[in-house]
């Protein structure tokens, strides 16, 4: 397991910027920079509403869509064992789930098999096709219900295809829950006992958890809050409790900046994958720069050229953030709440988020 420097730098200008965040109507923030300065960590805003003390910065969060990369490793695995193919038809593995014989593991991969998403579709002239309640009240009085990851694909595959396979590029969570479903019929064994014996164990990630239905957060954690409305009337409410099964391998992860760091490091340092098929999950594809499982993305010369990254959301309450350099020597990872902002801080995050990341990943400047 990768050791730390017991003794954070001085870095005033990344303390102001998660208070950026704050500033922007997030409740809180906590973050992990390791790079050639060594490790800093740092927090922001409030661990409770109503509090003073910040968030902890070894704290527990849910980390959303994080969880695809650990998905995507765990494939790639499998592909290097011989046990599957990238181009293999998924339906060869499954075929009790009827899914169109022309997806393969590549596609649910790099989200180009066109399956609807199970959490709804949102298009960009604003329509939206409702899949499973993700947000508002209705989410949030069904936060703790259990699902079962049959149930989740049974609804993408009842609805229209987005796209023909392979043919566009649409982010779907019923890609992923797909991949840990095939995980666990090449692997015999559950989604989350694979995940803990091929990186969890090996990496010493004992903060980290995925494929289970645990709805609390272990000690200690800030706590997230989600703003509906009901009867026409705002509500806040603390949803430090919620059910991750609803994002069965595709945003069912808890984890914390430190063990953030040390599996984007360690995968974007090769130890993990062969380097040929670290090579494919980082060939991007499309206007967004998705590889096989993370963000390809190119900050420009001056800003640090290419990091890789996969961020994620939590359907109320919390975020995180995952960024690397290709040796896996600089890494950001952090961890957010919402708390009662009556604006939406989406609003304002990737300004925030464009900043933040630039300031990290910059070159080091020779000090006069």
């Amino acid at each position: 397991m990768q050791k730390f420097d017991t003794e954070a730098p001085d870095r005033p200008e990344l303390q102001k910027a998660i208070e950026t965040f704050v500033d922007a109507g997030f409740a809180g923030i906590q973050m992990r920079v390791h790079d050639e300065r060594g490790e800093w960590v740092g927090s922001a805003g409030v661990r409770t509403l109503g509090g003073s003390a910040k968030p902890p910065t070894d704290g527990h969060f849910w980390a959303g869509s994080v969880a695809k990369p650990f998905t995507a490793t765990v494939v790639l695995q499998l592909v290097a064992e011989g046990r599957t193919g990238l181009d293999a038809p998924v339906a060869d593995h499954l075929p009790e789930l009827a899914v169109d014989r022309r997806i393969t593991v590549r596609m649910l991969l790099q989200h180009t098999s066109g399956l609807f998403s199970y959490t709804g579709e949102y298009h960009e002239d604003g329509t939206v096709v409702a899949g499973i309640p993700a947000t508002g009240k209705e989410w949030f009085d069904n936060r703790l219900h259990t699902y079962d990851p049959s149930e989740l694909v049974a609804l993408a595959l009842s609805r229209p295809a987005r796209f023909e396979p392979g043919t566009g590029f649409g982010y779907s969570n019923t890609n992923y829950t797909l991949a840990a479903l095939l995980i666990e019929r090449i692997a015999g064994r559950s989604y989350a006992e694979d995940v803990h014996r091929r990186i969890l164990r090996p990496l010493g990630l004992r903060d980290t958890a995925l494929g289970d239905s645990e709805s609390g957060l272990p000690a200690p954690h800030a706590h997230g809050y989600h703003r509906y409305q009901d009867a026409g009337e705002w509500k806040v409410a603390d949803v430090s409790r919620q059910n991750p099964s609803m994002l069965f391998g595709a945003g069912d992860a808890v984890s914390t900046t430190r063990d953030l760091h040390v599996f984007f490091s360690a995968l974007n340092g090769g130890k993990l994958l062969p380097a040929p098929l670290l090579a494919e999950m980082r060939t991007p594809y499309g206007e967004l720069g998705y590889g096989l499982g993370l963000f390809v993305q190119d900050l420009g010369p001056d800003h640090g050229g290419t990091v890789y990254h996969h961020n994620g959301g939590a359907p109320g309450g919390y975020g995180a953030l995952m960024y690397s350099t290709p040796d896996g020597t600089k890494t950001l990872t952090a961890g957010l709440t919402t708390g009662d902002a009556p604006t939406d801080p989406a609003r304002s995050f990737p300004q925030a988020l464009d900043t933040l990341v630039k300031q990290v990943f910059a070159p080091t400047r020779p000090r006069a």
